[in-house]
């Protein structure tokens, strides 16, 4: 464990350094940037909205053909009684 006197000197240090240049298109390099990933993000979202729509609508399809809800006929014929 480093002493709270030796990060002070390193502290210290590090303030008596200049601090390093900046490059000129830092500004249109991140805004850049941060347009594609707010267009990536924006579509992600919509692709998965899209496939969200698609699966309620392939389920309401099925659900309307296949009709899950309903009964299945008997395999078998009930005894008549009473003949």
């Amino acid at each position: 464990m480093t002493s709270p006197g030796r990060r002070e000197e390193d502290v210290r240090r590090m303030l008596e350094v200049p601090p390093p240049p900046v490059p000129a298109d830092l500004l249109a390099r991140a805004t850049g940037r941060g347009d594609r990933l707010l267009r990536r993000r924006r579509a992600l979202r919509r692709a998965g909205w899209f496939v969200l729509a698609a699966a309620v609508v392939a389920f309401a399809v099925w659900a309307s053909v296949a009709q899950p809800w309903v009964v299945p006929p008997a395999a078998t014929t009930p005894e008549i009684v009473g003949w």
